[in-house]
């Protein structure tokens, strides 16, 4: 491996490393905040901390509690999970993101052509779980609409497509542009087939809405350290400070092998 590639690779990994701590001392805020406005009783604060850490942030139609709609095809307990790939491929990759996170968009870069080629090579199948952590560091919405959407992509068998989009268009997480159904709509024109009225409907009705909360408190209630989360056969990627795109490869390979 040339010295230019290897550089390559710890700047990949630094990259990603630097998202995570940011998201990591966002959240360190907003738990002293939480903490804070309890120590000194004061009542209206302390709820609004109690709904920023159960992440609502929510408006509209948002704020209906009904039942959960699940995507078309979600798998798992409670089917929270968004399958990808073959059953039949023997390794199995579990990802838990948020469409607003900066360190999931980077993982995203470096990881996603690796990704989608052993998922294309029938050696590799993904579940996404959907999270909503900015929106609660944030008291924004973007989070829980753009997973809305992914899912509603989902019931459109246009999900990976139009996931990697939302990550190619992902807005600065300082600023909302997701919670805008407006935008995440137009995204949809970069999917070929997805800009419909069926999609335009899910999204402006928020149809899967109930669903991203399971989603995200089931994240929450599995004491991850933050997003993304990546495991592989449960082993933790993100923990592993010398995985690279082609380790992984090796690993997903040597899984089916056995």
């Amino acid at each position: 491996m040339s010295e230019k590639n290897r550089e390559g690779k710890r700047t990949a990994r630094q990259r990603l490393a630097e998202e995570r701590e940011k998201q990591k001392a966002a959240d360190k805020r907003r738990r002293g905040l939480i903490i804070g406005a309890a120590v000194i009783g004061v009542l209206g604060l302390a709820a609004l901390g109690g709904v920023l850490a159960a992440n609502s942030g929510k408006e509209d139609k948002s704020e209906t509690s009904g039942p959960a709609v699940a995507p078309s095809g979600a798998v798992g307990k409670d089917a929270l999970a968004i399958p990808v790939g073959k059953d039949s491929a023997k390794a199995s990759l579990a990802v838990w993101e948020d469409f607003r996170c900066p360190a999931c968009q980077a993982f995203e870069k470096t990881y996603r052509a690796t990704i989608h080629e052993l998922v294309d090579a029938g050696q590799l199948k993904v579940q996404y779980h959907l999270a909503t952590l900015i929106d609660g560091n944030t008291r924004g919405s973007g989070s829980r609409h753009a997973a809305n959407a992914a899912a509603c992509a989902q019931d459109a068998g246009k999900f990976t497509a139009y996931h990697d989009v939302l990550y190619d268009n992902q807005p600065p997480e300082t600023e909302d542009a997701f919670a805008q159904d407006a935008k995440l709509i137009d995204l949809a024109k970069k999917v070929d087939g997805l800009d419909t009225p069926a999609f335009r409907s899910c999204v402006e009705d928020g149809t899967h809405n109930t669903w991203v909360d399971k989603s995200n408190a089931a994240f929450q209630d599995g004491g991850f350290g933050g997003t993304p989360t990546v495991l592989l056969d449960g082993k933790n990627l993100i923990e592993d400070r010398s995985m690279t795109p082609a380790k992984l490869k090796q690993m997903v390979e040597a899984a089916n092998r056995k």
